[in-house]
């Protein structure tokens, strides 16, 4: 029996986008299974790399980064040129740092020509992305809309405290909208239900969910992603079939591990491998979440992400990608030299350095015979021969003394010894108090660290759910607010049109015309008198 592969069966798929016009227009989404998952469905758009183009000259980029671009890095046309026809870019992404308020705070006006000029330098899709802030995203992205109302742009990003002036501008223009919601689902949907009831086409929404460069960032990315895409196709919600867009270069090379130098991070390896490789990690991550288009920044990282899609598409092996070629002098690390030095030592075994220490612990009772050796002794004083020859009249008395003399001797070996036990046991005793107060104040200090730890965690969740709490009821309040005054905007036009229509109808004149001769009373007497007598 030939094995087959288990499918699963989708209730809904992504809507399908075009960005752009004319032959160069690009199409994304379109797909009916999850990301790459071939064997279940169709993915009629292969995900698409955008490569970033600032509209002012960085700053604070990373030698690395500045490599590939630094003939150009100051003119945003020619950059956007370069990318297109030296390293194949499909899509542009125009990101107007010079209008952020912190920093050059650019006009509309000044961001407008510079669209304008790069949108006539290239002959690919363009996509503007603004400076992430609310109010002056609003005013520029009005201003660039009309300006550049000839090209077909992709304006982004759209938040929900910005949909309606944006939203407007795009409908107005003809131009296609990025939605995005900081890491949360429920919000995307939220965004994308505000873009609809305005009147935004929805074939031309992208969703931007926050991309994350490392880390959480790109953990909680990654979950926020499969839940949109599980929704779409799983439970087929219409509010959530979108393509999906990820500006991780920008993302990526702000982080701090990407612009190390050698000096500073010796053991990360060299600073521009190590940088190209965290970008092209990270986009690879975000496709297998479900990402259809990815702005990037170096060419090399892109290069080599185009190769990977290829090969999950249409087959192929990752070791006919080339490696990384680089533009800056190779890193010179003494590995060898950081290395630690190794520690060859085996330690003993716990059991056997018992069986060592015993002998040193017992070593004062070999030194006690050394004080006994006086012992030996007393037996010269009291053994001259000739003495005892002489003497032989009075051996009792000398038999005496030689029974006598040696238990003053022999009295102190037990004082000694109990001396010496009663040593070793105080020292034993006093070793056993340590060890036990050293255990006991350890395990006093790991309840309080565990207790403060507890303690710290319960704030930590009773702050989390005030704050969802807040969130929750702030969002119902907005809502709420909403809904009331989408009513009141509807009461006050359905006044109007019943006003208007009291206005445009006629008052018919109702004749009036004069009664008859009024009866007299005694009239209407005999009047009265005939109707009873008809009665009766």
């Amino acid at each position: 029996m030939a094995f087959e592969i288990a499918k699963e069966s989708y209730a809904g798929s992504i809507k399908e986008i075009t960005l752009g016009e004319g032959k160069k227009a690009v199409k994304v989404g379109g797909e009916t299974c999850y990301p790459f998952y071939l064997f279940e469905g169709e993915m009629p758009n292969k995900p698409k790399v955008a490569m970033e183009v600032w509209d002012m000259e960085p700053e604070e980029w990373p030698e690395a980064a500045l490599a590939p671009f630094k003939d150009v890095i100051s003119d945003p046309a020619a950059w956007a040129k370069k990318c297109v026809e030296d390293y194949g870019a499909e899509l542009i992404v125009l990101q107007l740092k010079s209008t952020d308020p912190n920093g050059k705070n650019a006009s509309g006006e000044e961001a407008a020509k510079i669209v304008k000029k790069v949108a006539k330098a290239i002959d690919v899709p363009l996509i503007v992305w603004g400076s992430a802030n609310v109010e002056k995203d609003a005013e520029v992205f009005k201003t660039v809309a009309e300006e550049c109302q000839d090209f077909n742009l992709t304006l982004g990003p759209v938040e929900d405290k910005n949909h309606k002036p944006i939203g407007a501008a795009a409908m107005a223009y003809k131009h296609a909208i990025i939605s995005s919601s900081p890491i949360d689902v429920n919000l995307a949907k939220q965004v994308n239900i505000l873009l609809e009831n305005l009147g935004m086409p929805m074939d031309q929404v992208i969703v931007d969910p926050t991309t994350g460069g490392l880390g959480y960032g790109l953990e909680y990315s990654y979950s926020v992603m499969e839940r949109l895409r599980m929704a779409a196709m799983a439970q087929d919600d219409d509010k959530l079939q979108f393509p999906i867009i990820n500006n991780l270069g920008n993302e990526v090379w702000k982080c701090k591990e990407a612009k190390l130098g050698v000096d500073e991070a010796p053991t990360m390896g060299d600073p521009e491998r190590r940088a190209i490789l965290m970008e092209a990690v990270g986009a690879v991550t975000y496709l297998m979440a479900g990402s259809d288009i990815l702005i990037m920044r170096h060419p090399e990282s892109v290069r080599m992400v185009r190769s990977f899609i290829d090969k999950l598409v249409d087959g192929g092996t990752a070791e006919d990608i080339e490696g990384i070629k680089k533009l800056l002098p190779e890193a010179k690390i003494d590995y060898a030299k950081l290395a630690p030095t190794p520690d060859l030592t085996i330690k003993e075994e716990e059991k056997a350095a018992p069986k060592k220490a015993a002998p040193k612990k017992a070593a004062p009772k070999k030194a006690a015979p050394k004080k006994a050796a006086p012992k030996k002794a007393a037996p010269k004083k009291a053994a001259p021969a000739p003495a005892a020859a002489k003497a032989e009249a009075t051996p009792a008395p000398a038999a005496a003394k030689a029974e006598t003399t040696p238990a003053p001797a022999a009295a102190p070996e037990p004082e000694m010894d109990a001396a010496t036990k009663a040593r070793l046991e105080a020292e034993a005793k006093a070793k056993a108090e340590a060890e036990a107060k050293a255990k006991a104040e350890a395990e006093a200090k790991a309840k309080e660290e565990a207790e403060a730890r507890a303690k710290a965690e319960a704030e930590a969740k009773a702050k989390a759910e005030a704050e969802a709490k807040a969130k929750a009821e702030a969002e119902a309040r907005a809502k709420r607010d909403e809904e009331e005054n989408e009513l009141r905007l509807k009461r006050a036009e359905e006044k109007a049109k019943l006003a208007e229509k009291r206005k445009l109808t006629k008052v018919s004149e109702i004749p009036v015309t004069p009664a008859g001769d009024k009866p007299s009373p005694v009239d209407e007497i005999l009047i009265n008198l005939n109707r009873f007598h008809r009665r009766g």
